[in-house]
């Protein structure tokens, strides 16, 4: 039998197994890997989609919460997990920009090292200060740092994070700077903020639109293109720095080379879990709009955020990794 002859008969007995396979997922549970601690928007979302998926797919699904090195374990196992459609992750807007740090140290590639299921919900970021902070509005923020360079500070999780290189392309764009603070979380943050130790609160609306509506927070604007139709009343960014717009969002990711028809049961589940009355309305009480997407959409996104931000550190001088 010639090499062709038998690499044609070897991929014919093949297909039947890895189609066979496919066929009958799921048989046993599910790990969702989130990379934030428990009580964040992500893992919240998480349980939310479990708990859906679990009906429809009739298998119970297991939220495990991997917090090392700032989400960059559970990124790594959801990377080099088994093909085989029993593991999967949230990624996070948070993902891209570390991608872009650590390009260079990552076990496995930013891109092609996951399979990309579909985004799941859309929020904005938001910039706030306390109740009885002097300063009055974003434009009035904006004058304020490019008046005195450097002396204002606002709030971060982590060197590099959404929060931070955000801030930073503002700063860019309007010819200002202002010094990050870091927190491990916003609790603490928050704290600081209310008691004039740091100027402005960089925070994700699902956390921060409670703190707005409670009066914890005076809301300066949002980082959406347009106003978001969950709070119109309030500015964007963009309205004071024309071209800097950005919606932060959750996304599902399998490892690479999970056969492709369990992406496409997955992606057609989560379509249908985010149709649902009860689920929009738990998505629009945290600040979050519903937003499925093809996994090639969710493929461009990430792309798209990977390079936007390796541009925005270039530029800030922020030194990769």
């Amino acid at each position: 039998m010639s090499r062709r002859a038998l690499l044609c008969l070897t991929a014919a007995m093949a297909a039947p197994v890895v189609s066979l396979g496919a066929a009958q997922w799921p048989a046993r549970s599910i790990r969702m890997l989130v990379g934030t601690a428990p009580g964040g928007s992500p893992d919240i979302i998480a349980r939310i989609l479990a708990d859906k998926l679990a009906d429809r797919l009739a298998v119970s699904i297991v939220v495990e919460n991997m917090t090392l090195g700032a989400g960059a374990v559970a990124y790594e196992t959801i990377a080099k997990s088994a093909p085989d459609g029993y593991t999967m992750g949230i990624l996070t807007a948070g993902y891209p920009p570390q991608a872009a740090l650590r390009r260079k140290s990552l076990t496995y590639d930013p891109v092609e090292g996951f399979a990309f299921v579909s985004t799941l919900c859309g929020y904005p970021m938001v910039y706030a200060v306390a109740p009885d902070s002097p300063i009055k509005s974003f434009d009035d923020l904006i004058a304020r740092a490019k008046a005195a360079p450097g002396r204002l500070t606002y709030t971060i999780n982590a060197p590099a994070s959404i929060y931070d290189v955000l801030t930073k392309w503002i700063g860019i764009e309007s010819g200002t700077s202002m010094t990050p603070v870091s927190y491990r979380g916003s609790a603490q943050a928050l704290t600081d903020v209310l008691a004039g130790r740091v100027d402005v609160m960089v925070d994700a609306a699902t956390s921060a639109f409670p703190r707005v509506h409670g009066g914890q927070l005076r809301l300066l604007a949002l980082s959406s293109a347009g106003r978001y139709p969950l709070m119109p009343e309030a500015p964007t960014v963009a309205e004071t720095v024309p071209g800097v717009a950005f919606m932060s969002w959750l996304g599902l990711a399998m490892a690479p080379a999970t056969p492709r028809p369990i992406i496409a049961r997955v992606n057609r589940e989560i379509r249908a879990a985010l149709a649902l009355a009860d689920v929009q309305k738990k998505l629009a009480d945290g600040g979050n709009v519903a937003t499925p997407s093809t996994p090639e959409e969710m493929r461009q996104k990430v792309e798209r955020d990977i390079a936007r931000w390796s541009r925005v550190m270039a530029q800030a001088g922020i030194r990769t990794e």
